[in-house]
């Protein structure tokens, strides 16, 4: 089609130069002749594209829409029914992929994420019990009860039976007492103009850092219940120096002067390495 249109294109220059040259008009009057040819071309494409629109624009077509939609209905009506019962088989397919999908896929994807769900929760709930398929009550007791004698009535075993339960499942007695816990109370800050006092930053796993005044004669295990109050257990976490890093030495006869604290001390708490077995 290019090379039609280029053959055409060559053969129409040819013609005009030819004309042109065999002519006596000279190359000014040839070219407002040329010119004056585009303007005329250029108003009859404006006319050709603007008519259909003034003629829609003054004269509406819109009611004679219903009756050519109304004779055209009757014979678009097989298509219109065929194109139905396409899209109703079409979406009966999709349904049926979806619901397919629905059965292998996703059902047992959330069923998978409930149960791992499950699992977390009783898990750190402590009742991990629940999890299991669970165990047949009694044992001994059970065979016990089943041994009905040929003679009893009904209401003379249940009651045999009552009674061997009573006597075969006694309560379980305590064998010691809960322990207390233990309620730690720490001593009331001294005043920062008082001899001794020193002021002690203790920097957290979460960079929280907190601070407290303490006497240098004070007992070293002061600074373990501090830490035990602020959330952090000795036997998880440990007090370190600065600079040193290093643990600090805390005992039950030592104080804060001799555990090395002699003036304002910065320290950090670090978590416990787990023992390797």
């Amino acid at each position: 089609m290019s090379d039609k249109f280029a053959v055409f294109l060559c053969l129409l220059g040819g013609f005009c130069f030819i004309s042109w040259k065999h002519s006596l008009i000279g190359v000014t009057d040839a070219l407002k002749l040329a010119g004056r040819g585009i303007i005329f071309l250029g108003i009859c494409t404006w006319l050709i594209y603007m008519l259909p629109r003034l003629k829609f624009f003054f004269f509406p077509v819109c009611q004679e829409l219903p009756d050519i939609c109304y004779l055209a209905g009757p014979l678009h009506e097989p298509d219109r029914l065929r194109q139905e019962e396409a899209r109703r088989i079409q979406q009966h397919q999709h349904n049926d992929k979806m619901a397919d999908y629905s059965e292998r896929v996703l059902k047992p994807r959330q069923n998978s994420l409930l149960q791992q769900k499950m699992e977390r929760h009783y898990n750190m709930a402590g009742e991990t019990w629940r999890l299991t398929q669970g165990f047949p009550v009694g044992g001994e007791e059970d065979q016990v009860c089943l041994d009905v004698a040929v003679d009893e009535s009904p209401n003379q075993g249940a009651r045999r039976r009552r009674t061997l339960l009573q006597t075969v499942t006694p309560d379980p007695a305590r064998t010691q007492a809960p322990k207390q816990k233990k309620v730690i109370v720490l001593p009331d800050e001294p005043p920062e103009d008082l001899e001794g006092v020193v002021r002690i930053a203790v920097r957290c796993p979460s960079r929280r850092t907190i601070h407290r005044r303490f006497l240098k004669t004070w007992s070293s295990t002061l600074l373990l219940d501090w830490m035990m109050k602020s959330g952090y257990p000795p036997a998880l976490y440990t007090l370190c120096s600065s600079f040193p890093r290093e643990p600090l030495r805390t005992a039950e006869g030592l104080s804060l002067e001799e555990a090395g604290i002699l003036s304002h001390t910065l320290l950090h708490v670090e978590e416990n390495e787990p023992a390797l077995t």
